[in-house]
């Protein structure tokens, strides 16, 4: 068998190689293209006159020159812009007086404009409170700018007398939309009232504590039932005489004790027969206070619709008792551990505010 050179032999092998990766190379392989076989259209140009200028800066971002003046890009002073100013940041108004209408009802004029309430229409105060269209007119006085008056923790009596409004206008119309409202609030709040929430009773296996005189200070159940029989008191006798109010957390149990049915429907249908501004005032202290039965004794105690029931010659259930009533624990509780800065307190002044806020409304000029 003749033998090929080497060189012949490895010639051949690259020519077969070369033959064989030409082959694959047409039967596996696609072209591929990155430009489109359609040839672009040029639309003719429709635009009309020069090329648009180059955008400039804005005034408040332009150039300052040599002489620190606002230049353009052209090196040319610009105008100055004065920020326009809020209106809200200043007080539009110079008086505030207090205008009493032919029909008897009292309007808060700032300088020749009633207020209004958030519904556009005017504010008006019943005939027999001359005191809350004062005290409106003075919340407004104070203020500095138109801001605050957005701010509901400075204008309380303005807000609560237009809810008072709100109500009474319904009433004219025939609707009991707020009242429902307000009375199923009302009646979610009995359930869980916290005049009736006594902690458990002490463990009987537990060491007794005393002071530095060997007597033993109040505990906290003992201030809560305190406080909650004299409220209870004047309610069963007074407001709703013969109802049973009883505690709504047992001992065994952190599941509220729902109260008993005569009970409910007695207290709803006395909460939606009251007048507007009453109403009102105590839908603000219950959920002030978080307990109906305080909002309901600081209502009657106060407002001219139940003058029948006042104790005349006796200190009245004033701001203390009812913020003392509602916020028993949390008193306890800081006495024992301190205040949290800026916490408590704010809180206890709130709370004041507000419950200060349902006496004036509520109260007025109606005699028996």
């Amino acid at each position: 068998m003749p033998t090929l050179p080497r060189a012949a032999f490895s010639v051949l092998s690259c020519r077969l190689i070369s033959a064989v990766g030409q082959r694959g190379a047409t039967t596996s392989c696609r072209a591929f293209h990155a430009i489109s076989q359609k040839a672009a259209v040029a639309h003719p140009i429709t635009a009309h006159g020069p090329p648009p200028k180059a955008p400039s800066p804005a005034p408040e971002f332009g150039r300052l020159s040599e002489e620190g003046k606002d230049v353009n890009d052209a090196g040319k002073p610009q105008s100055q812009v004065s920020k326009p100013s809020s209106t809200l940041e200043k007080r539009f108004w110079k008086n505030v007086d207090v205008r009493k209408k032919p029909d008897g009802e009292y309007q808060v004029l700032l300088d020749t404009r009633p207020i209004r309430t958030p519904t556009k229409d005017i504010l008006s105060i019943p005939s027999t409170k001359p005191h809350l269209a004062h005290a409106i007119a003075l919340e407004w006085d104070v203020m500095t700018s138109a801001r605050q008056a957005l701010k509901n923790h400075l204008i309380p009596l303005t807000s609560l007398t237009a809810r008072g409004g709100d109500i009474a206008q319904e009433d004219a119309r025939g609707e009991t939309t707020t009242r429902d409202q307000i009375v199923k609030l009302a009646m979610r709040y009995l359930d869980t009232d916290t005049l009736l929430c006594w902690v458990p009773e002490r463990n009987p296996y537990a060491g007794e504590e005393s002071e530095e005189h060997g007597e033993r200070p109040e505990s906290l159940r003992e201030a809560q039932m305190r406080v909650a029989k004299d409220i209870i008191a004047f309610l069963g006798t007074k407001v709703w005489p013969g109802v049973d109010i009883v505690p709504i957390l047992d001992a065994d149990s952190i599941l509220p004790v729902s109260q008993p049915r005569a009970t409910k429907d007695i207290i709803k249908q006395w909460v939606s027969s009251l007048r507007p501004h009453d109403l009102a005032a105590l839908e603000r202290g219950i959920v002030a206070s978080k307990s109906l039965l305080v909002a309901v004794r600081l209502v009657v105690e106060w407002s001219e619709n139940f003058r029948h029931l006042q104790r005349s010659g006796q200190k009245k259930f004033g701001i203390e008792e009812a913020a003392e009533a509602s916020s028993l624990e949390v008193r306890w509780q800081t006495d024992m551990w301190g205040e949290v800065e800026d916490t408590h307190d704010v809180d206890k002044e709130d709370l004041r505010r507000q419950l200060g806020s349902v006496i004036v409304v509520v109260s007025g000029e109606t005699r028996e």
